[in-house]
């Protein structure tokens, strides 16, 4: 009745030829048998339910539910995966036959003769017509590449035997007891069978026991019942085939899925342990930049203070952030960086796409932000160092201020009352004279003050340009001094005029005294500025401006010899008129009337102030010693600066050199970079002793420095940026190491590639190999994706390893997946948790999107965009 052609020409030889011969001879008899049809019915029936259950399904009786061709149609796509032609779905017997033939010519197109068997026997319900057919199906689509051993009637369908009390001698009778059953099953799943505790006396227990296991766990349907089998003489060979097939199948599917299972779990867990390192990165990056934006308001806070305290103490907590809280941020950047390159390796050795931070947590971001920082930094100490020298000038014009108004105060204490006074109404004329006299020589030092309260003001409004935190008091003092002088200068101008019009009535002056008050008072005047420049107090900040205060002090005491001589002809007035007065017997009515300067006053004041010039001599030199020890402290920091600048410099050139000429294994070159590492580390020493001295610098409030160029910034950023060129390198070397591992490229291969990167660094063009626009343009697109213009020499070899190694890609795990779900367009949560590990499971059900396709059913999920989101191909 079967006659097998093309499909059977590879196993024509041996035990499957002489089976299918056999079957070419259809034994009508047998198949009329009772007990063979029932078990072949309940057989057939069973099988084809198992695969029309997938299309939502079933039969109930075999000969009957085929007869319109419908669900045989579909039976048949079901079992081949193909596509049919569209069945006619009238109710008229030649619509049936149309659709029967349709699937005879299918069961034909695989190779298989149909012998006697017509579509109209199959419309007409013939039974033995139709179990012929779905026999000749089973053997196409379910018992064709199963392995046959031996004879037609023991066919092996296992990859090892199974246990030794278990033979094999007909597919008839060797099935009988059940022994054979579940052996089969405990040689793939020993966990479900206590084959031991089975007895061969006792067939329908271990028979049920195996039909039972078969159907919970391994989801294969019941199609025999053990009382058919034990009470038959000689059980339906077709009928256990069929059963014993759908083992094979369920165990084949086992091992696939197996194999998909481990090569999900292994992109699994490399595409977990890049997430985890993402989220790493991320984390590092939102800390640090949340310290720097936390860090630059503090930074650019110009908060004025009081005093020079107050603002020294600013920049000691701004050494203390230098030298304590910013140290361990600079090693944190420099990690994250590392742990960036590390990650994008990773990624390329896994075929990954490259990982891109979420917005503004770049590298590049980061560098930015950064060099925010390090701006913010400069000009809060460039700040910190003006506030310093405007607060120490407020503070000495403030002193000068008080000073000179405290010796004008001084100065004018009982001048209103002095020129209230009606005094002359009753003096004599020769008093009137004096007393004119007198307010002429108070006039003459009124002028002379008259500077002095000048600079008062003036130091007054330079106060309030300077914004000196006391300029309330200030200018209520200045205002109150101003004041006063035009009350002064009014009253003076009216007793001028009184005494002027009593004049007329008097005629005498003595013209001695007056001579003496007018010389005295200027030369009064000169000495008390004198000693108020002696006692003036002065700030200088290098070599020569202490010198020019030397030089002008050396110049007044050159005066002083002049001064001398116009001070002895004053007191010779005096003695003059004390000769007259004796000469003449006149006696002295007390002292000069024009005056309150006597010669005692003024020979106090000339000696206090020649006392006090030595002590200007000394404070001046002092001071001068003072810059002297500034200039040579000055001279170490330039020295040690220039050193250190010298052997930055030297080292960035000398790793430059380094990373170019390396050779040797990677190891080798790891060795020697971590090596030259220590070496540069070691050369700390040097960089906290120039750190001595420039806190020294910043304690003497030295501010310019003319014997070097380098600023302890600019050497502190060299140096910083000379640690990560280092730790970059090393990092790069790393990489290689990993990536060399990864690819299985060669020692020879990585010098082949480093030698080949040299080359085009150096001519700085691209390969003259590149002849396209098109290929070149594919090439730095890999090796350069944010298109930078520069390329790695990590970037190099992964390009020249990908275009030589096999990677997994999105297709293989689509395939793999498709295994699992039993060639199903989509796979269920179930599927998932009993074929992957829990973890993995749970993974893929938390990312996969709902499966929307014309054969969804609900909770299907979508591997298939998973599987390309995990390469990049969309997204996730």
């Amino acid at each position: 009745m079967v006659d097998y052609h093309a499909a059977n020409n590879q196993s024509s030889a041996g035990g499957v030829q002489t089976y299918m011969e056999q079957e070419n001879d259809w034994d009508r008899d047998l198949l009329l048998d009772p007990a063979w049809e029932k078990q072949q019915r309940k057989t057939f029936t069973a099988w084809c339910n198992s695969h029309l259950r997938k299309a939502g399904t079933q039969i109930e009786n075999i000969e009957e539910d085929f007869r319109d061709g419908l669900k045989l149609m579909l039976l048949l796509e079901v079992i081949s995966g193909e596509r049919l032609p569209k069945p006619e779905r009238g109710k008229m017997r030649v619509h049936k036959i149309n659709n029967v033939n349709k699937a005879l010519d299918f069961i034909a197109s695989k190779g298989v003769k149909l012998v006697s068997i017509g579509a109209e026997e199959i419309v007409d319900g013939n039974a033995k017509m139709t179990l012929g057919m779905i026999w000749t199906i089973i053997l196409r689509f379910a018992i064709q590449d199963i392995s046959v051993e031996g004879t037609a009637s023991c066919v092996m369908i296992v990859a090892a035997p199974p246990p030794p009390s278990t033979h094999l001698f007909s597919l008839s009778n060797s099935w009988k007891d059940g022994l054979a059953f579940n052996a089969l099953i405990h040689r793939h799943r020993p966990d479900l069978i206590d084959y031991d505790s089975l007895r061969k006396d006792d067939p329908v227990t271990n028979l049920n026991n195996a039909f039972e296991v078969a159907e919970k766990h391994l989801d294969i349907p019941k199609m025999l019942d053990a009382e058919d089998i034990v009470n038959t003489a000689r059980p339906d060979e077709k009928a256990i085939m069929t059963y014993v097939s759908s083992f094979y199948h369920a165990f084949s599917g086992a091992q696939k899925a197996e194999t998909a299972a481990n090569r999900i779990c292994k992109v699994l867990a490399v595409n977990q342990e890049n997430e985890q390192m993402m989220e790493d990165y991320e984390k590092l990056a939102s800390e640090l930049l949340e310290w720097i934006r936390r860090t630059i308001p503090w930074l650019e806070n110009r908060t004025q203070e009081k005093t020079v305290q107050d603002m020294q103490a600013k920049q000691e907590d701004f050494r203390d952030y230098r030298c304590v809280h910013k140290p361990p941020k600079v090693q944190e950047k420099c990690q994250l960086e590392i742990s960036f390159n590390t990650l994008q390796t990773k990624l390329r050795l896994s075929n990954r796409p490259a990982f891109m931070p979420s917005e503004g947590r770049m590298v590049s971001d980061i560098n930015g932000a950064w060099h925010t920082l390090e701006g913010a930094e400069k000009g809060y100490e460039e700040w910190i160092l003006s506030e310093i020298r405007r607060l120490e000038r407020l503070e000495h014009l403030a002193e000068k201020f008080h000073q000179k108004a405290a010796i004008h105060e001084s100065w004018t204490d009982g001048k209103e009352a002095m020129l209230t006074q009606k005094d002359y109404e009753t003096s004599t004329l020769s008093e009137v004279k004096a007393l004119l006299r007198k307010h002429e020589a108070f006039e003459s030092d009124l002028a002379a003050h008259q500077d002095r309260v000048e600079q008062i003001a003036a130091i007054a409004q330079e106060l309030n340009e300077l914004d000196y935190y006391d300029s309330a008091s200030v200018n209520a003092r200045c205002q109150k001094i101003c004041d006063q002088w035009d009350v002064l200068g009014a009253l003076t101008q009216s007793r001028k005029e009184s005494l002027e019009r009593t004049e007329k009535q008097l005629e005498s002056i003595d013209e001695l005294y007056l001579e003496y008050a007018k010389r005295a008072a200027p030369f009064n005047n000169w000495m008390e500025g004198a000693m108020e420049d002696l006692q003036d107090m002065f700030i200088v900040h290098n070599i020569e401006e202490i010198q020019g205060l030397i030089t002008a002090h050396e110049q007044f005491k050159s005066t002083l010899a002049e001064a001398n001589k116009e001070r002895e002809a004053i007191q010779a007035i005096q003695a003059e008129v004390q000769k007259i007065a004796q000469s003449n017997g006149i006696k002295l009515s007390g002292a000069n009337p024009y005056t309150t300067i006597t010669p005692e006053s003024i020979d106090n004041k000339w000696e206090k102030a020649m006392d006090m010039v030595p002590l200007r001599d000394n404070a001046l030199q002092d001071e001068l010693n003072k810059q002297n020890s500034n200039d040579t402290l000055r001279a170490k920091f330039a020295t040690q600066a220039n050193t250190v600048g010298a052997y930055i410099q030297a080292k960035m050139e000398e790793i430059g050199r380094i990373s170019i000429e390396m050779n040797g294994t990677l190891e080798d070159q790891l060795t020697n970079l971590r090596e030259y590492q220590k070496t540069i580390m070691s050369y700390m020493p040097e960089i906290n002793t120039l750190e001595g001295y420039h806190q020294l610098i910043q304690e003497a409030l030295i501010f310019d420095n003319q014997y070097t160029s380098y600023t302890m910034e600019h050497l502190r950023v060299g140096w910083e940026q000379l640690l990560t060129t280092i730790a970059r390198t090393i990092n790069e070397v790393e990489n290689q190491i990993l990536t060399r591992d990864a690819k299985g490229i060669s020692q020879e291969q990585l010098q082949e590639y480093r030698a080949s990167f040299n080359h085009f660094d150096k001519v700085r063009g691209p390969s003259s190999a590149l002849t396209g626009d098109s290929e070149f343009s594919r090439i730095m697109g890999i090796v350069d994706p944010n298109g930078s213009g520069a390329v790695t020499f990590q970037a190099f070899i992964d390009f020249m390893s990908r275009e030589t190694t096999d990677t997994d890609t999105a297709d293989q795990v689509i395939a793999s997946f498709k295994i699992l779900a039993a060639d199903k367009n989509f796979i269920t949560a179930d599927e998932l948790r009993r074929e992957l590990p829990p973890d993995q499971a749970e993974y893929c059900i938390a990312r996969m999107a709902p499966y929307t396709g014309p054969d969804a059913i609900p909770g299907a999920l979508d591997y298939m965009s998973f599987s390309t989101a995990l390469y990049g191909e969309s997204d996730l």
